[in-house]
């Protein structure tokens, strides 16, 4: 068990926000005797890595929770499939089908990719697959189950019965023409099953019946059993009411939403549940991550090149600043997790609350030594031609001897990563520089004096012989010229591997041949 006072004096995020649960939600956790916490789906699109985000995040949350009360813990992973398509993904096959059901709900649109009986159901799919990757331990809700077996028909009344009041609060955040045509509650079409976005004309609470305009024809619908939905906005203080929810995170775009759902809820009698409002994932050129648009790097992209732990460092990492999310940054992921790793093996008990890898791992940390880095791994991928992991393990313990598959099993994977990495990125985009006259003089100067070296010289000692080479040949008063010069001509890069570690490890007589090889 961790000690009290560190617990206490620990400002790790999900602590933090453990705390501020316990605080603010003392009275309704004691209650009902269970915390529980809510992530929120969209599932117009396929699932993508921001999803998983936030249920990661709202695990790491939980773990903190259990190590400051016995409590039970229910995470609620919810769907808003009951919404309609409003525009057609980019990333999916046979868009006519969609175009053909724009506006119907997700869970009525058969799905296109011809495996579920709907485009909603292929998507929830689609999440909890992923979801089941990593182990989470969730409860997954449909909102359009929940609309259609009647459990939400007690909040439903009770909204309608506060209609005045909701309306009240929604329309001053709308335009003037908005505020003619809107309306807490979508009805869904009898005739075309289309999600309707039109004025209701009146309102009957004893029989949970509304009246509305459609396209001239009065029509009288039932808001109960799925007949209806509810605006986003009323949606979700109806989800936080219904389903008691202590706990949700959200995007920054959602910010001016959580207010006045906060209100709305409110209204209705409750209080609203803790928030934590994150930052976006941007892709490359610093646009929104989209499921329609399908940008950024996928879910299943990370998986192909690094492991479910360097992502879940990634989503730890300054949850309320923006990151760029694409292919390139998964490298410094992947060593940064691997350097946390190595830091937790000396570190105190406060300190460790602090390391993000024990976040990652629920305070299980990992014992393995790490051997190199990711980005030396790529390094050695392509010095050594390996293209399969047999290969690339045979040249690793070539000179590593007490390095095995059973005992590095971090190492063996990162092998695999590294080989698909380099292959699908990296290799592409290599560009190898030509040394001009001089420069080649200078790598030349380098293989003589890895003449004096051997493979049982220190990596240090190696270094050292590079410095030496680097100075005495035009770089003294800019060494960072002279390994740029190294890397360019020998990895196709402005930046590599520490020489003297990655020569002791490739070979002095390897390392040799391959700048002859480059230089001539």
């Amino acid at each position: 068990m961790i000690e009290k006072i560190n617990l206490e004096k620990t400002n790790a995020w999900p602590f933090v926000e453990a705390k501020k649960i316990l605080k603010e939600r003392k009275k309704f956790i004691e209650k009902k005797g269970k915390i529980i916490l809510q992530t929120g789906y969209g599932p117009s699109g396929l699932p993508h890595i921001g999803t998983f985000g936030e249920v990661a995040r709202t695990t790491m949350v939980v773990n903190a929770l259990n190590q400051l009360t016995d409590l039970p813990k229910e995470i609620i992973t919810f769907s808003d499939d009951l919404d309609g398509l409003r525009k057609i993904p980019d990333n999916v096959p046979k868009k006519e089908i969609l175009k053909n059901n724009l506006h119907k709900p997700l869970t009525s649109i058969p799905d296109p990719f011809g495996k579920y009986k709907s485009f909603g159901e292929h998507n929830n799919e689609m999440l909890k697959k992923f979801l089941k990757k990593f182990n989470f331990n969730y409860n997954f809700k449909s909102s359009s189950e929940l609309y259609k077996s009647g459990f939400f028909n007690p909040t439903l009344k009770l909204i309608l019965e506060k209609y005045q009041a909701i309306m009240q609060i929604i329309l001053p955040t709308l335009g003037k023409e908005r505020q003619k045509t809107y309306s807490p509650f979508l009805p869904i079409c009898p005739d075309t099953g289309i999600v309707l976005e039109i004025p209701v004309l009146e309102i009957n609470k004893e029989k949970s019946k509304i009246i509305f305009d459609n396209n001239g024809k009065k029509l009288e619908s039932s808001i109960l059993d799925g007949n209806c939905k509810l605006q986003w906005k009323v949606d979700w203080a109806m989800r936080w009411y219904s389903l008691e929810v202590d706990f949700e995170m959200y995007g920054k775009d959602l910010i001016e939403s959580a207010i006045l759902s906060t209100k709305i809820i409110k209204i209705l009698g409750k209080t609203n549940p803790s928030g934590f409002a994150y930052e976006l994932f941007l892709d490359e050129k610093g646009e929104k991550i989209s499921k329609s648009k399908g940008n950024g790097i996928t879910i299943d992209q990370w998986l192909e090149y690094a492991s479910p732990e360097s992502l879940s460092l990634f989503m730890y990492q300054n949850p309320k600043r923006a990151k760029k999310l694409y292919k390139e940054i998964v490298p410094k992921a992947v060593d940064e997790y691997l350097d946390f790793i190595e830091k937790g093996k000396t570190q105190e008990e406060l300190q460790l609350l602090m390391n993000p890898v024990w976040h990652v791992h629920n305070g299980k940390m990992p014992k393995e030594k790490i051997i190199m880095t990711f980005s030396m791994l790529l390094n050695l991928v392509e010095t050594s031609n390996a293209d399969s992991k047999e290969l690339l393990w045979k040249f690793v313990k070539k000179y590593k001897h007490s390095i095995s598959e059973k005992n590095h099993p971090i190492f063996d994977k990162l092998i695999g990563y590294a080989i698909k990495y380099f292959n699908d990125v990296i290799k592409k985009n290599k560009k190898y520089k030509k040394p001009n006259t001089e420069e080649k003089k200078a790598l030349e100067a380098l293989i003589n004096a890895l003449e004096k070296c051997n493979d049982n010289m220190q990596p240090e000692d190696i270094q050292t012989q590079i410095y030496t080479v680097g100075k005495e040949n035009g770089y003294k008063e800019n060494l960072r010229d002279w390994f740029k010069l190294i890397y360019e001509v020998v990895f196709g890069d402005e930046n590599g591997p520490r020489m003297g570690f990655f020569i002791s490890f490739f070979g002095v007589n390897e390392t040799k041949q391959l700048i002859k090889d480059k230089i001539n």
